[in-house]
């Protein structure tokens, strides 16, 4: 379960915010959403994520250069970047920084493990 851990959903679509927000809730996650680039930078500077989860398109912003920036950035580049996308992998999300992908729409049931695979285990 994920109790204590952080999660930024970057995603415009209210629904798939929506969702993804229950689901992961319900695993324990502390989840925090972002709508465009500048609300995830608020978010960012208030707290550090243990994941983001980056939809590849937002509206007229491109989620793989905001993955860039975010991975160039001493601040925030030990953050693990987890693709959210409806064309599937490709070398794009990697070259992004991303250390892997979601697809979308989010399968309900295997995402918690998806996600969950994602987070790299903390030292207590």
């Amino acid at each position: 379960m994920g109790v204590g851990l952080s999660i930024l959903v970057v995603e415009d679509n209210e629904d798939n915010q929506q969702i993804a927000s229950i689901i992961l809730e319900r695993e324990g996650y502390h989840v925090d959403l972002a709508a465009t680039s500048g609300e995830m930078h608020q978010r960012i500077s208030a707290y550090r994520p243990d994941l983001i989860l980056m939809d590849v398109h937002l509206g007229f912003e491109d989620g793989l250069a905001i993955a860039r920036g975010l991975k160039a950035d001493p601040a925030t580049a030990a953050i693990p970047i987890v693709a959210l996308t409806a064309i599937g992998a490709s070398d794009h999300v990697a070259a992004a920084g991303c250390c892997g992908f979601i697809s979308k729409p989010i399968d309900t049931r295997a995402f918690p493990a998806q996600v969950r695979g994602f987070l790299v285990p903390t030292a207590s």
